[in-house]
């Protein structure tokens, strides 16, 4: 039995008060990077060390009680009618909003409240907001306001962190928002009023510019209503909250990338998904394009900053162990269960192997059936033999394990165990196997997204991500020497977002440069290509389009067979030879199936 470590203790206890707080029990609360958010329905929470200081622990409270509140007390679309389309305007809405959110929250729960502040002295010192020599901009003074506001709404006094800020502001918010601040105090129940009356604020400060005319805003809301009325079906499998973008980051944490600037991650943390570029189109209620017949061009703005990897080189030796150590300690149950299923592939495909024999040669292994002439002639040779080569074992399987942030929690852990154990097997049966995954360095961007908006925001840049290709295990590494490397999955922070079409491709290159005659490729994932910076500055679809070329391209045009395993997501639109499982204990049954009918289809293509 696994013993749970003090640090095990709490991220349990914590994730099952977000879940009470937030409304969700079904919810999913995982840990791991430097953000804090809400990724595809799933409340992301920053990495801890084993032993968090008080400090720390009050912070990792705060920006769950802040993410948790905001499931519960927060409407999307309600937000959506009522906020700016760009520029300062919006980044005001999003303080005020967020300010609402909090003081709703610890309006009856004192040690919400008291955590709620940890975390913005947390983050007010990380971001300077001591410092008395704050620069006043646009970025300042929306800060500045939503502190105010949170001041005012909650009855708490700020943090010292916060200072700097406000000294630089308090006066000139005071003199325009006092009397605005406390009516809305009254209105604190109520998003759609609050928003309205945060509207009026905003024009009480000059920054109506940036306000779109409400009555065009109902116009342009009825015009988008009678659009899709006479607009077919969506495909379901592209409902508009996918498209529109899939992480939510809370304000508690637009917390930057550690490498990344802070200033230069806030167009790609917009709360909802979408452009904040002042570029775009200035309704910001309008439709985004939706996809014609033609495929969309996939262009990328910069690969310098991709890398392939091994998982070695990612991670210490020691720590690799660790988490082999963890990753075994916590699927014991499910090996056995996979082991089985794995002894069964490996005599279904022992059975294929007809082996046959060269005698009488003079180099090879020893023909011990043949002794008995040595023993009644000793003048006589020894003989040697050699197992003749067969089509079974000249093929290669190539496993590509989707390493995205909705992996997170038991899917990785499976994914890991079963292609660990998959590989094993086919090594016994002298099946080639290598294990490869696919993220990106960065949530929202990285590297390549600063680039972007460093070079003045072209307009559909392509992908604006640093991808990340891991090799878990190469073709010709033994399994002993690999075996650490799974554990490298369960590491908090490497599970980031998902560029699918890039992937294959990659996987499939190093396919194709292998000499054997067959080659397989088995992809297992949870859903659609999703990286918000790419989805949020280009046409929608884009990433979709990439992958179903890709997937036409070798499913169609080239002799690697590929089979597809969907964990909760139905994966049969995308590819020809597929199964969606909805329990991920099903997955070592999945690849055990798959892999045996391709093996007993006696190693041709066929679909």
């Amino acid at each position: 039995m696994t013993t749970r470590t003090p640090i095990d203790n709490f991220k349990r206890s914590l994730a099952s008060a977000t879940k009470a707080i937030s409304g969700e029990p079904e919810m999913e609360v995982s840990f791991g990077g430097d953000v804090a958010g809400i990724v595809r329905d799933q409340v992301m929470l920053p990495s801890l060390p084993p032993k968090p200081k008080p400090a720390q622990i009050a912070k990792a409270r705060g920006e769950a009680d802040g993410l948790a509140l905001r499931i519960a007390l927060h409407d999307k679309v309600t937000h959506a009618k009522n906020q700016p389309s760009t520029g300062p305007a919006r980044a005001v809405f999003e303080a005020m909003e967020q300010a609402r959110i909090e003081a709703l929250g610890g309006r009856h729960l004192a040690g919400v409240g008291d955590n709620l502040m940890a975390s913005l002295s947390a983050r007010a010192k990380r971001k300077g907001y001591d410092k008395p020599d704050i620069a006043k901009d646009d970025n300042s003074f929306a800060e500045a306001l939503g502190l105010y506001a949170r001041e005012v709404l909650t009855g708490r006094k700020l943090p010292k962190s916060c200072a700097g800020i406000m000294a630089a502001w308090r006066k000139e918010i005071e003199a325009t928002a006092a009397v605005r601040m406390d009516a809305l105090k009254e209105l604190l129940d109520n998003q759609q009023d609050f928003g309205r009356s945060v509207r009026e604020l905003i024009q009480d400060f000059d920054l109506g510019e940036d306000l779109a005319d409400p009555e065009e805003d109902e116009d342009s809301e009825d015009e988008t209503s009678e659009n899709e009325d006479q607009q077919p079906d969506q495909s379901p499998d592209t409902p508009q909250e996918e498209q529109q973008g899939q992480t939510e980051v809370s304000d508690a944490d637009a917390q930057e990338d550690e490498n990344a600037d802070p200033s230069d991650m806030v167009d790609a943390e917009n709360i909802d998904g979408e452009s904040d570029d002042s570029d775009q189109a200035p309704n910001p209620y309008a439709q985004r394009p939706q996809p014609t017949n033609l495929p969309d061009p996939y262009t990328v703005y910069t690969n310098k900053h991709d890398e392939v990897i091994k998982a070695e080189e990612l991670c210490e030796t020691e720590e690799l162990d660790r988490l082999r150590g963890y990753l075994d300690g916590h699927m014991a149950g499910l090996s056995s269960v996979i082991a089985r299923l794995a002894n069964r592939l490996q005599r279904r495909l022992l059975a294929q192997q007809q082996r046959s024999w060269t005698f009488d040669l003079e180099e090879g292994m020893l023909d011990t059936a043949r002794l008995t002439r040595v023993i009644i002639d000793p003048m006589s040779a020894l003989t040697f033999k050699e197992e003749k080569e067969t089509d079974f074992r000249d093929t290669i399987v190539t496993i590509l394990i989707d390493n995205s942030g909705s992996m997170r929690g038991r899917p990785i852990m499976v994914a890991a165990v079963c292609a660990d154990i998959m590989a094993r097997t086919l090594e016994r049966c002298g099946v080639k196997a290598e294990i490869l995954g696919f993220t990106t360095r960065a949530w929202k961007g990285g590297r390549s997204f600063q680039d972007w908006m460093a070079a003045g925001k072209p307009t559909a840049p392509g992908r604006l991500n640093d991808l990340r290709h891991i090799i878990y295990k190469s073709a010709d590494m033994p399994w002993r020497r690999a075996k650490r490397n799974l554990g490298l999955m369960m590491r908090e922070g490497l599970l980031k977002e998902n560029i699918d079409g890039e992937a294959l491709e990659w996987a499939y290159r190093r396919l194709m440069a292998r000499p054997e005659q067959r080659r397989i490729m088995m992809v297992i994932s949870d859903g659609a290509p999703v990286d918000d910076a790419t989805q949020s500055q280009n046409r929608t679809g884009m990433l979709e389009s990439h992958l179903r070329m890709v997937i036409d391209k070798i499913e169609n045009r080239s002799e690697v067979e590929l089979v597809a395993i969907g964990i909760g997501h139905d994966v049969t639109r995308w590819y020809k030879r597929a199964v969606t499982i909805m329990d991920v204990e099903q997955l070592g049954g999945a690849m055990t199936e798959k892999l045996a009918e391709l093996f007993d289809d006696g190693g041709g293509r066929g679909h």
